[in-house]
């Protein structure tokens, strides 16, 4: 059988042929219209995954879009590995900023284009082709389940359920995920925390009806106004966020944790130039790396109101509205930081205006300890293919399910993340290296041989 370098290379356009045909199914989880290609997804991975060597594949319902599992049974004395990922994606919107279809997969500038390339199409995708190499040469000395689920990108609502409902289906020694990022493309590394995040929608009311903005003006107060006030009065003049109790359950990194994190590069001016800012804002006293990974945050995803057509109307309008989030880290209460956001606006709330905010979902932070073996054996995997040894980091995302996964199936996650910062993903024109997609294979390869060996 061929070396996995011989077999990616005699293979590559297959790869990416099957990879596209996922990546243009629509699986938009958000948008109820895109149901049906939810079902489109779930079973064109079922096919692979049966194609690739799996001894079954399920399409399973849920009380929302459908979970994709399989699995390939070695012997039951052999170490389990669960592979998770998710075949939802993002909205395109605004789509007249994309520079290509964004269900229609091409490859630009050595980078695969499409929405899902990276987050989480083209990532899953890399473990279904290492599993593949993997069973067809032989090499497979473990036992293999994959779980991908179609509710990731609206915070998986119902996949806890179903990990409680197939606890024993689902059993496994550690759970391998792609759902990350490396530092970047020369720099190999692996996530070792996630933030939390919770999910919230402020909806604020002043008059009862929309008014002549020249009639009401000035007399009666815009909600559009107060919202933007209520919102900008959330960060100090130091960008610390000023909700009370908001920090009372963080922990502060330790001298080690610092000096662990400082041992990834980052250099400030490129990271400016990357985004197009001219400086970067954060809580003051803290590096950008720990900002983005180690402190909690709040932010403003979403706001609208009256009216934004073409030409003009002169309205004072009834109603503003505004999605927020935040992220927390490690010892913050999800449920228990909604909570504060609610209460804190419920309470800031000029008389001119009625505030109602909604709850919307979240999931609470994850650590990985780097002395687990499955990171061991990642840790060794990645040396042998990027030459280097990964750095441990903690990301600013979330993946809300990892830490259901902990509590419920009793086994940790393994982030071997092989995205970019530079792939904007949950963004216009999201693309994905395919020199990353073909070294993550090879990467996954190596894993398998280290873990259990």
């Amino acid at each position: 059988m061929d070396t996995i370098k011989e077999y990616i290379s005699a293979n590559q356009d297959r790869f990416l042929e099957e990879l596209f045909g996922l990546i243009r199914i629509p699986s938009i989880s958000s948008i109820a219209s895109h149901k049906p290609d939810m079902y489109r997804a779930a079973e064109y991975l079922k096919r692979m995954l049966l194609e690739a060597g799996a001894d079954s594949a399920t399409v399973f319902e849920t009380a929302g879009n459908p979970v994709t599992y399989a699995e390939k049974i070695m012997d039951a004395s052999w170490p389990t590995i669960l592979i998770y990922a998710h075949m939802d994606v993002m909205p395109v919107d605004p789509i007249d900023l994309w520079k290509t279809d964004p269900f229609d997969p091409v490859i630009v500038d050595g980078k695969i284009c499409g929405r899902g390339a990276d987050d989480d199409k083209g990532q899953s995708f890399m473990h279904v082709k290492a599993f593949e190499y993997m069973v067809r040469s032989g090499q497979l000395k473990c036992n293999v389940k994959f779980l991908i689920e179609g509710e990731e990108e609206v915070g998986s609502p119902n996949l806890g359920d179903f990990c409680k409902k197939h606890k024993e289906m689902l059993r496994t020694d550690i759970i391998l995920v792609s759902d990350t990022s490396m530092i970047a493309q020369d720099i190999p590394s692996i996530t070792t925390g996630l933030r939390g995040l919770t999910y919230l929608q402020i909806e604020v009311t002043g008059p009862n009806k929309d008014l002549h903005s020249g009639l009401f003006g000035g007399a009666v107060g815009n909600p559009v106004i107060l919202l933007s006030k209520m919102l900008a009065s959330v960060h100090d003049e130091n960008n610390r966020i000023t909700i009370p109790g908001f920090y009372d359950d963080v922990l502060d990194l330790t001298s080690e944790e610092k000096e662990l994190l400082a041992q990834a590069p980052f250099d400030v001016e490129k990271y400016k130039s990357m985004l197009g800012i001219g400086e970067v804002w954060g809580e003051k006293g803290f590096r950008v790396p720990e900002l983005t990974g180690t402190r909690p945050t709040f932010d403003v995803c979403g706001i609208w109101a009256g009216y934004t057509g073409e030409g003009t109307k002169t309205v004072l309008p009834s109603k503003a509205f505004a999605k927020v989030s935040s992220r927390i880290v490690p010892n913050q209460d999800h449920h228990d930081i909604a909570e504060l956001i609610k209460k804190h606006f419920e309470s800031i709330a000029p008389p001119q205006v009625k505030v109602e905010v909604e709850i919307l979902h979240g999931g609470p932070a994850y650590i990985c300890p780097i002395t687990l073996p499955a990171y061991k054996a990642a840790e060794q995997a990645f040396t042998e293919t990027f030459g280097k040894r990964p750095v441990p980091f903690r990301s600013g995302g979330s993946i809300p399910i990892i830490s259901t996964f902990e509590k419920v199936l009793n086994a940790k996650s393994l982030l071997m993340g092989f995205g970019l910062e530079s792939d904007n993903i949950h963004s216009p024109n999201e693309s994905y290296p395919v020199w990353n997609f073909m070294k993550g294979i090879e990467t996954i390869t190596k894993f398998y041989g280290y873990y259990t060996a």
